[in-house]
C-alpha cells in the first residue's frame, strides 16, 4: 500500500511536466502532413504526444520546467507551440510541392476539372495532384524520412530545451526561404511535361490553321492528354529523384530550424 501511495505521489510529481512536454510534440504533429491527416484521429495524435513527452522526460535532462500558471509559464507553453508548428510546417511545405506541380501539369493538359475529394486533407484535389502526393508519401516513407523527423523531434528538446526562448527570426526566415525554394522545384517537377504539351498545342495550332475544317478542340484535347500521360510515365523516374531530394531537404530544413 505505501509503494501504491509512493507510486501515485511520484505520477502526480511527474505528469505536469510530461503534458508539458507532449505541447511541442503534439503541436508537430498536428501539423505535420501524415500524422495531422483527417484520417488520423485527433485522439491517437495526442496519444502519440504524450507517448513521446514521457521518453523524452524519461531519457534526456532537461532545465527546471518554468511555473505553469505563471506569465512565465505562459510564455513558455506558447513557445512550445510554435517549435512544433514550424517542425511540422516544414513538413507541410514539401506536401505541397506535389499539388503545385501537379496544378500546372493538370491546367496545361486540360484535367483541370478532373477533381476528387483529397481524404487527407479533406479538400478537392486533381486525379494528378493525388497521384504526385501518394507518390511522394511512399518516398517519404520509402527513405526512412518520417524515422529521422521523429528523431528529429526527439532530438529537439535537447538543441532547444523548453523554457527561455528559444525560436528566433532567423528561423523563420529559413523556412520563408525552404517555401521559395519549394516552389522552384515544383516549377522544377512540371517543367518537362508542360513543354511537351506546349509542343503539342503548337503542332495542333498549326495543323488547325493548314486544315481550317477540322475541329481544334476535338483534335487538340485528346492530342494533349495523350501526351501529357506518355510524358508522365517517361518522366517518373526523375519525379521519384526529385521528391526523394524534396523530402530529404525538408528533413534537414527542420533540423536547421530547431537549430541553435
Amino acid at each position: 500500500m505505501q509503494a501504491a501511495t509512493l507510486a501515485f505521489a511520484l505520477f502526480e510529481q511527474e505528469l505536469p511536466e510530461v503534458l508539458f512536454l507532449s505541447i511541442r510534440a503534439g503541436a508537430a504533429m498536428l501539423a505535420a502532413p501524415l500524422f495531422g491527416a483527417m484520417s488520423v484521429p485527433v485522439q491517437l495524435r495526442a496519444f502519440f504526444g504524450v507517448a513521446l513527452a514521457v521518453f523524452v522526460h524519461q531519457w534526456l535532462p532537461l532545465p527546471a520546467l518554468p511555473d505553469l500558471f505563471s506569465m512565465a509559464g505562459l510564455v513558455a507553453i506558447l513557445q512550445e507551440v510554435a517549435v512544433g508548428f514550424a517542425m511540422g510546417f516544414v513538413l507541410q511545405i514539401a506536401f505541397a510541392i506535389p499539388l503545385i506541380a501537379a496544378e500546372q501539369i493538370a491546367g496545361t493538359m486540360g484535367m483541370a476539372m478532373a477533381t476528387s475529394v483529397d481524404p487527407a486533407s479533406g479538400s478537392q484535389s486533381g486525379a494528378i495532384g493525388q497521384m504526385f502526393s501518394l507518390t511522394l508519401i511512399f518516398v517519404f516513407l520509402g527513405i526512412g524520412a518520417h524515422l529521422l523527423w521523429f528523431e528529429l523531434l526527439l532530438e529537439s528538446y535537447r538543441a532547444l530545451p523548453p523554457g527561455p526562448l528559444v525560436l528566433g527570426a532567423d528561423a523563420m526566415q529559413r523556412i520563408v526561404a525552404f517555401g521559395g525554394q519549394m516552389l522552384t522545384t515544383a516549377a522544377a517537377i512540371a517543367l518537362p511535361v508542360v513543354l511537351v504539351l506546349l509542343l503539342v498545342q503548337i503542332a495542333t495550332g498549326v495543323l488547325s490553321r493548314s486544315a481550317p475544317s477540322l475541329n481544334l478542340f476535338a483534335l487538340g484535347l485528346p492530342a494533349g492528354v495523350l501526351a501529357g500521360i506518355a510524358a508522365l510515365i517517361a518522366v517518373l523516374p526523375v519525379v521519384i529523384d526529385q521528391f526523394a531530394e524534396v523530402a530529404r531537404t525538408a528533413v534537414d530544413e527542420a533540423a536547421a530550424v530547431v537549430a541553435r
